[in-house]
């Protein structure tokens, strides 16, 4: 479906901002789908686009950033974080945006089952009951021992979607990712932040994510 996939392991931490910077610089670029695996510096939180500011002030302890993609409130540290981009030249493109949410977490939840963690795709959504993403199940959210482990949030631009999502398990094994980058795509390849990523990433970061105006927008 796919075709080809690059695979970033940007397992280094890094700052919120920074996060969400590199995930935005690799969308204005991409030329073939991209996942990408990361961590963050301490432990952190994120929010929505549409998301309320006084939502989240409270969490003093945590490096706060609001996202460019929807969604509610997410904790970080202990999960593993990852991004899907899929280019706007790509036929994936087109599909219904709850179309590509369950093929992704159809292959989350196929590598999770192949590393001995049983889990499924939530077949209705639950009433809202909070702003916490964990709190409340969509349809083709990922659930394991009765609770839901991944949630996501995606929302289009020009250059492509940007699927921003999180698996909230501790002990995920390594080889994980490269089962979850395999069944996605056969075909993918393994890729490191080029220099000049990293550089516009830094300036989108300055910019608007680590900006108070940018945090506090809603």
């Amino acid at each position: 479906m796919l075709g080809m996939l690059h695979v970033y392991d940007d397992l280094e931490p890094k700052a919120a901002a920074m996060n969400m910077a590199i995930d935005e610089a690799l969308l204005a670029d991409a030329a073939v789908p991209i996942l990408r695996f990361y961590r963050w510096r301490q432990p952190s939180l994120s929010f929505g686009y549409f998301g309320r500011y006084a939502e989240v002030v409270h969490e003093l302890r945590r490096e706060i950033v609001r996202r460019w993609t929807g969604g509610g409130i997410v904790p970080h540290g202990d999960d593993l974080t990852y991004s899907v981009i899929i280019p706007a030249s790509h036929a994936l493109f087109e599909r219904s945006s709850p179309e590509i949410y369950r093929v992704i977490h159809e292959a989350i939840r196929d590598a999770l089952n192949a590393n001995g963690i049983a889990a499924e795709l939530i077949a209705e959504a639950a009433p809202k009951i909070s702003e916490a993403c964990f709190a409340n199940a969509v349809r083709a959210d990922v659930m394991s021992a009765g609770r839901k482990i991944a949630g996501a949030a995606h929302r289009r631009s020009r250059a492509g979607l940007l699927h921003q999502g999180s698996i909230q398990h501790r002990d995920l094994p390594e080889r994980f990712r490269t089962d979850l980058a395999r069944i996605l795509c056969e075909r993918n390849e393994g890729k490191s932040l080029s220099a000049e990523a990293i550089e516009r990433a830094e300036q989108i970061a300055e910019a608007k994510y680590g900006t108070v105006a940018w945090l506090k927008r809603r």
